[in-house]
């Protein structure tokens, strides 16, 4: 499969059509994206968006987020989702390769990502890709009404 890179710059409807389609693969409690959600995402100034088209159809996504820390610009690979009619077929690996040339080129000093252990095969692809597991744990708090306001007085 012949796969191209792009990345996206304009809330376009196949762009929105295909990262709604996308997105469930990946997580089944994101709320799906319509334009205003997907112009935010693209006009964040640290988000880069990247989309893979095989024969003109949007397959894939990721998204490379580049941010400065006191610790040096640092960038995080977030939302990798490819369409299951095209995994294993090298997607996620063009992705990715696109993602750590745009890290590098931005002076970025790491790239991080996590992935969960069912995640096997993305897992396998990371690690053949060259990045190292690391020891650590990853916490989430997750900011909803009845969370934020269990400190209010």
């Amino acid at each position: 499969m012949s796969v191209e890179i792009e990345i996206v710059r304009q809330a376009s409807d196949d762009v929105v059509a295909a990262l709604s389609q996308l997105l469930p693969q990946l997580s089944t409690t994101a709320k799906e994206l319509d334009h205003e959600a997907v112009g935010r995402l693209l006009a964040f100034p640290g988000n880069t968006v990247l989309v893979a088209r095989a024969q003109g159809r949007i397959v894939g996504t990721l998204t490379l987020v580049i941010f400065p820390l006191p610790s040096g610009l640092r960038a995080r690979v977030e939302d990798v989702v490819v369409d299951e009619v095209a995994r294993g077929q090298g997607v996620a690996a063009a992705l990715t390769d696109k993602a750590l040339v745009l890290a590098r080129e931005s002076g970025a000093r790491t790239v991080d990502l996590t992935s969960r252990p069912s995640r096997e095969a993305a897992n396998r692809l990371y690690e053949r890709t060259g990045f190292q597991r690391r020891e650590s744990i990853v916490y989430r708090f997750v900011l909803d009404e009845q969370s934020v306001n269990a400190g209010a007085p």
